[in-house]
């Protein structure tokens, strides 16, 4: 009795040495913060930032984009430094062309109580971004700084977290996504209109739209019946202006999430940038803004928990109308056919000279007027030195 008792104490001795082995495990000191910054957004949800370049005093306007892969500064601005950018062979890709590019090697970049060095910018021109946003866009930030941190955007307070690398622990009631991670996030998502897809998108925070399909994913899959109407619209892009046509797809399915009757472009992928059919397209900022995310690279996650904006309608008007704020004028850029501008009158190039009895020039607040669905909207234009009068009515698309 007495040996099976002592065999008994060592086995259970034994069982817990092994059990309190086996809990050990060496964890990475805990993510600290290092800033907290606010931001603005811009049409679609895009994000902007602001903070110094080098030890320049300027402030200045980046857009976050994790659709980038690198971090960057407008040629515009570069000029204005009196900054040189070093040849290279290196392209960057976007949906509206290919493009060579130069860089401003090993330099910095100063957020409030916080610089980020070693950074290597390549210097494209961003003039149709600003132009597009209303405001200069000095470059982009993508994933040279969002490698080396744990981002936190909150899109209800407006404001961005930047925390050291370490073990942190996620909000309750979120959805964990573990994206494909080169230098750019590619996550799944289902799509449904007349047939159910699971596709692979880009996760595009600098995309101030919902959902961008390519053509070629689009008649490959037959998500889309061959009679539903599109709507032609001109986009922006890395290169320029491109050619799309807009829809609406029936949902749109990220985890748990399901989102409804979602404004959608289809585009030509001439550049071949989802290469196809790695890729059916891309999931926009005016998704993402509807929830507070968590960017933590370096474990290769990003978490969505859903925010006060979740439930906000879309935009589903149509005008055919872009504007531009070019050398502080407000312009009408392209017109499509068989669009209410078109119908009205307006051309390309015409000036805007006030919106509904509005004469503040405030672009923001006529771009907001643009996307009121189902109102008719009077604008007063400049056209050869001459002062015109159009009436439009905003289509609807869904």
């Amino acid at each position: 009795m007495k040996k099976t008792l002592q065999l008994t104490a060592l086995a259970t001795f034994l069982l817990l040495t092994v059990r309190s082995r086996a809990q050990e495990e060496f964890v990475e000191p805990p993510s600290r913060l290092l800033t907290r910054i606010s931001f603005n957004q811009v049409t679609g949800g895009v994000v902007i930032l602001k903070a110094q370049f080098d030890d320049f005093p300027d402030t200045l306007h980046f857009i976050l984009d994790s659709g980038s892969s690198g971090i960057s500064l407008d040629s515009s601005t570069a000029a204005y430094f009196k900054l040189k950018p070093e040849a290279s062979d290196k392209t960057i890709r976007g949906i509206a062309g290919i493009k060579k590019v130069g860089f401003l090697y090993n330099r910095k970049l100063r957020f409030p109580g916080l610089t980020v060095d070693s950074l290597n910018f390549h210097v494209n021109d961003y003039s149709v971004l600003s132009s597009v946003y209303g405001e200069q866009v000095d470059g982009i930030i993508g994933y040279s700084l969002l490698s080396r941190y744990i981002i936190k955007l909150n899109y209800d307070s407006l404001e961005m977290e930047i925390c050291s690398k370490g073990s942190i622990r996620y909000p309750k009631g979120g959805y964990l996504i573990k994206p494909i991670l080169n230098s750019l996030p590619v996550q799944s998502a289902r799509v449904k209109d007349e047939y159910t897809y699971n596709a692979r998108f880009l996760h595009d925070i600098g995309a101030g739209v919902c959902l961008m399909l390519s053509k070629d994913f689009v008649e490959d899959s037959m998500l889309i019946r061959k009679k539903r109407k599109l709507y032609p619209k001109e986009g922006e892009g890395i290169g320029g202006k491109v050619s799309m046509h807009m829809t609406v797809v029936k949902e749109l399915k990220i985890g748990p999430y399901r989102f409804r009757n979602i404004p959608t472009y289809i585009f030509e992928d001439n550049f071949n940038v989802t290469s196809y059919p790695f890729l059916g397209g891309l999931i926009g900022n005016d998704i993402f803004r509807r929830f507070n995310v968590i960017f933590n690279y370096p474990k290769r996650d990003i978490h969505l928990i859903p925010n006060t904006h979740f439930r906000e309608p879309f935009d589903y008007s149509y005008s055919g109308v872009e504007i531009y704020l070019v050398d502080g004028k407000i312009l009408i850029g392209d017109v499509a056919k068989g669009s209410p501008g078109e119908a009205a009158g307006l051309k390309e190039g015409d000036q805007v000279m006030a919106l509904n009895n509005n004469l503040s020039q405030n672009f923001a607040q006529y771009k907001v007027a643009l996307q009121a669905a189902g109102e008719k909207i009077k604008m007063l234009i400049r056209r050869d030195n001459e002062l015109l009068q159009f009436e439009l009515r905003i289509r609807s698309i869904l």
